[in-house]
């Protein structure tokens, strides 16, 4: 199979998880947008509510109800990807820049459920640049500090302003993401306080204690992960 072939099968294995009535969270990213398109095609009745724009639009070009976190207290059950899944499904995320509002929505989730294909699947995070959100007001001396933070965590890199087009690349919420390529995360909750304490910093794309299971794809199937 495929990375795709993987990243659909984990897609549509998900869809299988939700019910009529359920208010499901939709995640950003190629192996959420699978999961997206399987919901639709069972035609439940469900709400749902976008981490991004682009799944917003996507979701409702498929028919699906699509409503705002404002909306509901609660959400029942978010299925999202993610860019690395580590030991303990602790997960770096971000890659898409839709970190905070896939954070928001996690953290108002009773079940969170990754998906992914096998190469997602790593003994130690951080070979995937960290993906850092930061308010574009006063950036470059917020890198400065985050400099200070990820020395503080034996993690001698510089984040780099993310481009596209020449252009810093801005998320749903206006903000500016800088990527740290770490190598090794040996203590992700300490770099994730550390990280967090930045004043400039709206939030990292490292994902602890939140994902309840993971799905991932692989050469024989799906294989289904707990924490």
């Amino acid at each position: 199979m495929s990375a795709d072939d993987q990243k659909r099968a984990a897609g549509y294995a998900a869809a299988e998880l939700a019910e009529p009535g359920m208010v499901v969270g939709l995640g950003t990213g190629s192996t959420a947008a699978w999961f997206v398109r399987a919901l639709a095609e069972r035609r439940l009745d469900v709400r749902c509510v976008p981490t991004s724009q682009a799944t917003a639009d996507l979701g409702a070009s498929l028919g699906l109800t699509i409503i705002s976190l404002e909306d509901v207290t609660e959400v029942d059950l978010t299925v999202d990807g993610a860019d690395e899944i580590g030991p303990g499904l602790a997960l770096i995320k971000g890659g898409g820049a839709a970190l905070l509002r896939e954070k928001l929505v996690w953290e108002a989730s009773r079940r969170c459920v990754v998906i992914a294909d096998a190469a997602k699947q790593v003994p130690v995070l951080g070979a995937f640049p960290l993906p850092i959100e930061v308010v574009a007001f006063g950036h470059r001396s917020t890198a400065l500090r985050i400099c200070d933070a990820l020395a503080e965590c034996d993690l001698g890199v510089a984040p780099r302003l993310r481009l596209k087009d020449s252009a810093p690349v801005r998320t749903d919420g206006g903000n500016l993401i800088y990527d740290a390529a770490c190598g090794r995360i040996e203590d992700p909750a300490a770099l994730a306080r550390a990280l967090k304490s930045v004043t400039g910093v709206v939030d990292h794309g490292l994902f602890l204690d939140l994902a309840d299971e993971a799905l991932v794809g692989g050469p024989v199937g799906v294989t289904r992960l707990e924490p």
